[in-house]
């Protein structure tokens, strides 16, 4: 097969803090030995892709015309990326398409013609080349809409159970819990018995979760959160969280409620309870400081969690297993909802940036390099 020619959706950040985000046209080699040639589909705006798409950059005051955005970054921010100056990067961590060609390896033969997931990097195209064995051949029947978010969200929600086993906590606390990957880990938890404490910001999304199965939701924004959550956490026994705020003071309510409720009846001790917290960041909806009080005593973590790290604790057998869960629950426990669905032409436009990087909880965005938005 001859090379493919489609369009790549590429970030370049230069030193004088100019970002320039652009569609190109790509030529894609033919496939070799293992790999094999996707037609992208579709591919979800996730919030690990904004990092990489526009990060901190000043989209309100940006350049859009013809498939292009020209935006300023942050000198702070410029300073930080440095190691990115002047390459332009190919943008979309997941996505799903039709497998059009192959190597000549049998792994890469048994996808010919398959719908496929994968997290090659550069999915925001039309075509990718990807190694076979970072693909997940799906049943027949599924769509690339129900496989472009297969990987992100349904295993970093299944990891965070994992993670709560591994540790030897039994219970598990989310913020921003009205997302597409919260609502996943609600009917991961309600099917495997996991006490879960929902953390949202409206009395909309009080609902949304209440109405998929979750027994404990507090919402932030009312002035009797600290009390729900206090209730919500004796009820449950959590004291892992997994915050995907990232900055500001949610973090330390959260791990102040649990030492509050380890203290309950107990003794007097300056240094607090001995009963483990833990919180991890994951996201950061929040690019501000995250801000810790220090009033939840002395037995506590706090860390950073990235999905494919943790994946690589986990035995392969484990691995599979998790991966073989989302092939089979793909369209229940794992379905995704989608605000808009946009080409990459429109995915460029400032009405659709401006929405999608506002990263507002359950509005999320699918690109469809091959269709209409």
């Amino acid at each position: 097969m001859s090379d493919t020619t489609g369009l790549q959706l590429l970030s370049t950040l230069t030193a004088d803090g100019t970002l320039t985000v652009e569609l190109r046209q790509q030529a894609v080699p033919a496939p070799q030995g293992s790999e094999v040639l996707v037609r992208v589909e579709a591919a979800p705006i996730n919030p690990s892709d904004l990092g990489l798409l526009f990060g901190p950059a000043d989209l309100g005051n940006a350049e859009f015309s013809g498939g292009r955005v020209v935006a300023k970054m942050p000198e702070p921010a410029t300073r930080a990326m440095v190691g990115r100056h002047g390459e332009a990067m190919p943008v979309g961590n997941e996505g799903a398409g039709t497998v059009i060609a192959a190597g000549e390896a049998p792994e890469a033969q048994a996808l010919l013609g398959k719908m496929v997931t994968c997290i090659p990097g550069g999915m925001y195209a039309q075509y990718r080349i990807v190694e076979a064995a970072a693909c997940i051949a799906l049943p027949d029947g599924s769509t690339a809409e129900e496989a472009a978010s297969a990987f992100v969200n349904p295993l970093t929600s299944l990891c965070f159970v994992e993670a709560m086993k591994k540790k030897g906590h039994t219970g598990l606390v989310h913020t921003a819990a009205a997302s597409n990957l919260g609502q996943m880990l609600v009917r991961i938890c309600k099917a495997d018995g996991v006490p879960l404490v929902n953390i949202v910001r409206s009395a909309e999304q009080v609902t949304l979760l209440k109405n998929i199965g979750a027994q404990y939701v507090v919402d932030s924004s009312t002035e009797t959160f600290f009390e729900g959550l206090i209730a919500a956490l004796k009820a449950t026994g959590a004291t892992m969280a997994f915050d995907a705020i990232g900055g500001g003071k949610l973090g330390t309510t959260i791990l102040s409620a649990m030492e509050q409720v380890a203290n309950t009846g107990a003794a007097y001790s300056r240094y607090g309870s001995n009963s483990p917290k833990q919180l991890y960041i994951y996201g950061a909806l929040d690019l501000g400081p995250t801000i810790l009080a220090r009033n939840f005593g002395f037995t506590w973590d706090v860390s950073g969690f990235l999905l494919f790290p943790f994946m690589q604790t986990l035995p392969p057998a484990d691995q599979e297993r998790l991966r073989q869960r989302v092939r089979d629950e793909l369209a229940t426990t794992f379905a995704s909802s989608y605000k808009a669905r946009v080409t990459l032409e429109q995915a460029l436009t400032r009405e659709a940036a401006l929405d999608y990087n506002a990263r507002r909880t359950g509005e999320k965005y699918l690109i469809t390099p091959h269709g209409k938005g």
